[in-house]
C-alpha cells in the first residue's frame, strides 16, 4: 500500500470511529423518546430518522453542500462551528446525518422490546429515572447498543456519495478509503484499488458474521 492508501485508511477509520460515538451519545436519548413516546410527532420524525435509508447519498450530500455552504441558510453558525464543507467537521456531520438511522433504529427496538415492566419494578423500588435507565434499560439493550454501534461504524466506512459531495477529495483531509478507491480505478491502477476493495469487502463479512452471532444469541437467550 501507498502512503496516501495508509493515509485514506487511517482518516476513515478516525471518522468512523469519532461518528460512532457522538451518534451513540445523541442518539440513544432520540431512540428512547422514539421507544416511549406517544407523541404526534413521533411518526414524522421517525420518518426523517429513516430517510438516509432510501435518498440517494449525492442527493443528501448535494442539499447539504447547499444548507451548510457559505452562502446558504446556515452559513454563517457553520462557519462559526467551522462545519464547512470540504473540511474533516463537515464531514463528520454530513456522516452523521447519513448514518444517524443505522444507530437509532437498533437502539430503538432494543427500548421498545423492554416493555414498561421492569421500569414499573424499578420505581416501586423508589429507583429515580436516571438510575432505572442505568441500571436496568442499559444492560437489557446491550444487544441494541452493539448492533447500533457496529452498524453505525461499518456504514461510515462505506459512504461515498456523501462524503464526496461534502468532503471532496483533499489528501489528509476528507480523502477516505472509498474515494481513495474510486481514484485508483479513474487512475486505471486496478492493482491498488484491488487492496483497498478487498479490506472493504473482508471488512463488510466480518460485520455481518458479528451481527449474525449477537442475533443468534439473542434468540438463545
Amino acid at each position: 500500500m501507498s502512503a496516501e492508501d495508509l493515509g485514506a485508511i487511517w482518516l476513515t477509520l478516525k471518522l468512523a470511529t469519532l461518528v460512532t460515538l457522538l451518534l451513540l451519545l445523541l442518539g440513544t436519548p432520540l431512540a428512547w423518546w422514539l421507544a416511549r413516546t406517544r407523541s404526534p410527532w413521533k411518526t414524522p420524525i421517525a420518518a426523517l430518522v429513516a430517510m438516509p435509508l432510501v435518498l440517494p447519498p449525492t442527493v443528501m450530500g448535494f442539499y447539504l453542500l447547499l444548507l451548510l455552504g457559505p452562502q446558504g441558510p446556515l452559513g454563517q453558525l457553520t462557519q462559526a462551528l467551522g462545519l464547512l464543507p470540504f473540511s474533516f467537521a463537515g464531514l463528520v456531520l454530513a456522516s452523521m446525518l447519513y448514518s444517524l438511522p443505522f444507530v437509532v433504529q437498533p437502539l430503538q427496538n432494543a427500548f421498545a422490546a423492554i416493555g414498561p415492566r421492569p421500569l414499573e419494578v424499578a420505581a416501586t423500588l423508589r429507583a429515580s429515572p436516571w438510575d432505572s435507565f442505568r441500571h436496568v434499560v442499559l444492560p437489557l439493550a446491550r444487544p441494541g447498543f452493539i448492533s447500533a454501534s457496529v452498524l453505525g461504524f461499518a456504514h461510515t466506512v462505506g459512504e461515498f456519495g456523501v462524503v464526496l459531495m461534502i468532503g471532496g477529495n483533499i489528501p489528509d483531509k476528507t480523502r477516505v478509503v472509498s474515494v481513495q478507491i474510486y481514484d485508483h480505478v479513474e487512475a486505471m491502477q486496478y492493482a491498488n484499488a484491488h487492496v483497498l476493495a478487498g479490506c472493504l469487502l473482508l471488512f463488510s463479512f466480518v460485520v455481518l458474521l458479528i451481527l449474525n452471532r449477537q442475533q443468534r444469541k439473542i434468540v438463545h437467550d
